[in-house]
């Protein structure tokens, strides 16, 4: 491992993981050797991770004095970390304890960090402490578990001064949000991980100031994600909520079956929540209770256009249309849930697609804006369109499936075996819809008030052309335009795409 030297010599071990610009990811335990955090469930797929060992742990050295332990002394071994980089800025995640050592670190060098990341963290040096009652409340959610009555039990006995192996052990599975074969063995990693007898020194009196570590948050301004784990007890999602409440630019998000190690829970989940928030062309929103990352272009006060992608793609499929249309707009383009980066909570359907459209247009303040939909996001935007007139401005529909049952229908679909960018549910869910649309879609389309573009493949589109041009007649003041280009016109047929829009109005 390589090594770099603290302020007082001490030798500290560090690991690297995966390509791309460094991420300095703390380990909490306290004083817990970086391997436990693996590789933060593929995180390094997207980011070069930076893992260090802190002293007294892992390959690091001891050092001579304990006292050196305290939490408040190990912020300068983190800047001696990005000295040793040569870094101007980084990007620093935090875990666990490591929470209180990030946010004294954001307090003392608030110039050094470009984002902070904090996953289920400690919040101690900011005056927030878990409650007996916090444990309880958490632990309340895991009753239905087998394991759950000697869990609690020794949660008892944990709250109550009582920190043996046995104890310990038995309270581990409320640290995880599916208490399986890999859990048990990370679980039972620790104790060989973690420097038991530093924790004392780490929390040792004077090591926190919170009047003041608040007073240095609250001017700092980098970006922060505070990531909660829903069944965790340390912190809550409320107090989580507590900590995201001092920073003036926090996103916060509740891993939905997680506790308090996410990246074990659900992988994917928690790669896809930091990774959009690492990205600094990627926002996101709550909305409708998920959270939908998405892109931006243009000038904030140009009128607005959005982008709703077709299904198993997502907002990236739509950046040379909205390059061209952030001359003249404001241009947002979104991932539906169950693709890309946003949530993929497992439930899916047209009307869900809907409502996620809708959700966005609200959060964003986007009442009146043009929607220009793909295939699947066509049909979620004229489903909107056909239940709230007014809202979308104008509206273009590329390749939308038309409100007929598919004939022949289609057969079940096999899940592919490679990694996918959406979620498999997504395809047999609207697969079945397809194969039987509710006859309300089409019965209302005569509701719709947008000025519409339809807009079709040709005869190598595999949508019936007729039945679009019939669906364009069905709506008041809609207009059909044939480019052909197959199923993927904005894809394919760039140029002669932004022609039609061109035509419809949008410059």
């Amino acid at each position: 491992m390589p090594i770099f030297h603290a302020y007082d010599g001490t030798e500290l071990a560090y690991r690297l993981l995966g390509e791309g610009a460094p991420l300095i990811c703390l380990p909490g335990g306290p004083i817990r050797a970086g391997t436990y955090m693996g590789d933060l469930g593929g995180l390094c797929a997207h980011r070069r991770l930076v893992v260090p060992d802190p002293r007294g742990a892992g390959d690091s050295a001891v050092p001579d004095d304990p006292s050196a332990y305290r939490c408040d002394r190990l912020v300068d071994d983190i800047e001696a970390l990005r000295e040793h980089l040569g870094e101007d800025r980084v990007d620093l995640l935090a875990h666990s304890a490591a929470g209180n050592l990030a946010a004294l670190y954001a307090a003392r060098y608030p110039e050094r960090l470009r984002t902070l990341t904090l996953v289920t963290p400690g919040t101690l040096a900011v005056g927030i402490e878990a409650t007996e009652q916090d444990w309880h409340e958490a632990s309340e959610l895991r009753r239905d578990e087998p394991w759950y009555p000697a869990a609690r039990a020794a949660l008892d006995d944990f709250l109550a001064g009582s920190a043996s192996d046995d104890v310990r052990a038995a309270v581990a599975p409320l640290a995880y949000g599916r208490w399986d074969e890999a859990a048990r063995a990370h679980a039972a990693a620790g104790p060989g991980q973690t420097n038991s007898g530093a924790a004392d020194f780490y929390y040792e009196d004077g090591a926190f100031d919170p009047a003041a570590t608040v007073a240095a948050l609250a001017v700092f301004t980098a970006p922060v994600l505070v990531l909660a784990g829903e069944y965790d007890g340390g912190p809550t999602p409320d107090r989580a909520a507590e900590l995201v409440a001092l920073f003036p630019n926090a996103e916060f998000v509740v891993q939905r079956g997680a506790a308090h190690f996410p990246w074990l829970d659900d992988p994917g989940a928690f790669v896809r929540t930091v990774e959009a928030f690492l990205d600094p062309d990627v926002l996101s929103v709550q909305a409708g209770g998920i959270r939908l990352a998405h892109r931006v272009w243009g000038d904030p006060s140009a009128p607005p256009v959005v982008l709703a992608h077709g299904r198993c793609g997502d907002s990236r499929t739509w950046t040379a249309i909205a390059e061209h249309l952030a001359a003249e707009h404001r241009v947002y383009a979104f991932d539906f849930r169950g693709h890309g980066l946003s949530d993929w909570p497992g439930r899916y359907s047209f009307e869900l697609f809907r409502d996620d459209l809708h959700a966005f247009l609200e959060a964003r303040n986007l009442a009146g804006a043009t929607v220009i939909g793909h295939s699947m996001g066509a049909a979620a935007a004229y489903l909107l369109a056909e239940r709230e007139p007014g809202l979308i401005g104008r509206l273009v529909l590329e390749e939308v499936p038309p409100p007929f049952p598919l004939d022949p229908p289609r057969a079940p679909a096999r899940r592919p075996d490679e990694a996918l960018d959406f979620d498999w549910p997504v395809v047999p869910s609207t697969d079945a819809q397809l194969n039987g649309p509710d006859p309300a879609w089409q019965e209302r389309l005569d509701e719709i008030t947008a000025p519409t573009l339809v807009i079709g493949g040709g005869p190598t589109s595999q949508i019936a052309q007729e039945r679009l041009v019939w669906l364009a007649g069905r709506i008041p003041g809609g207009r059909f335009a044939t480019i052909d280009a197959g199923h993927l016109v904005h894809t394919e047929r760039p140029d002669e795409f932004l022609a039609e829009l061109r035509k419809f109005g949008l410059s």
